[in-house]
């Protein structure tokens, strides 16, 4: 446990808004926890939106938020790739235009045959059945499957939807292939967070809608995770899991008061 908290790393769809809308509560706690002198990271598994974007929307919805406070999978895939595979052309496979936060990254056009690497990114009508086609003949070639996360699914004001992790499980079944994650729970995002505030792990406070992605995952690199019960939150999967999260929040709004009593 975070008694010394000197970060918080905060998911954003689900624990801060729903469909760009501010939950209840959630402006006034990020304000007040960087009243309260702490450093605060916005990591997200978003893939439809560009950094860029996203913090537009953000303060559209009430938050005063800078964009380089936002960690994005688009963002730490491209490292991971210039890393990795510099040079390589990638067919991209994604809801959204996130080309800008892929600088460096050599994307295939619709009629380019030679494909080196296939990269998913967020779920939707794009991954329909001949671009996932195009993509398993990639694969079965031998082009390796990087996924900037593989969440299964995700919430909107409509309800649940299914995100790209569906369409990563189905595409490793069918190759005999395994991702390589970028995004959370992969610690890609969390390392970047982390460093980008000075913060130690051990310092850091993670919060999120996501119990396994976000809150397991980061209690297993060191920091606290807290869950909210919001967003895509399901009692079910709680009470089933081995590993208890190291707190529970009705939401975001109760977040200040909670680090509050860690110091007292």
């Amino acid at each position: 446990m975070a008694e010394n908290m000197r970060a918080v790393l905060l998911d954003i769809d689900g624990v801060l808004t729903v469909s760009w809308r501010a939950l209840p509560g959630a402006v006034e706690a990020y304000d007040a926890l960087r009243a309260a002198g702490l450093g605060v990271a916005l990591v997200t598994n978003t893939t439809s939106r560009t950094r860029a974007a996203i913090g537009e929307e953000l303060r559209k919805a009430g938050f005063d938020v800078e964009d380089q406070l936002i960690v994005t999978a688009p963002i730490a895939t491209a490292a991971y790739l210039a890393e990795h595979h510099p040079g390589a052309r990638c067919l991209l496979l994604s809801s959204g235009d996130v080309a800008a936060d892929l600088p460096g990254v050599r994307l295939v056009g619709p009629e380019d045959r030679e494909i080196d690497v296939v990269v998913l990114g967020g779920g939707g009508p794009e991954l329909g059945y001949a671009a996932l086609n195009r993509a398993f003949a990639a694969l079965h070639e031998g082009a390796p499957l990087v996924a900037m996360h593989r969440s299964m699914y995700w919430r909107t004001d409509a309800g649940l939807q299914l995100d790209a992790g569906a369409f990563v499980a189905a595409l490793e079944a069918a190759a005999d292939v395994e991702a390589v994650v970028v995004g959370k729970p992969a610690r890609g995002l969390f390392d970047a967070a982390l460093g980008m505030l000075g913060a130690d792990a051990a310092e850091a406070v993670m919060v999120g809608d996501d119990l396994d992605s976000d809150v397991l995952a980061a209690q297993a690199l060191g920091l606290t995770g807290v869950l909210v019960r919001t967003g895509k939150f399901r009692p079910e999967l709680l009470e089933r899991s081995a590993v208890a999260p190291d707190a529970v929040l009705d939401g975001v709004a109760d977040l200040p008061g909670w680090q509050r009593g860690l110091e007292g």
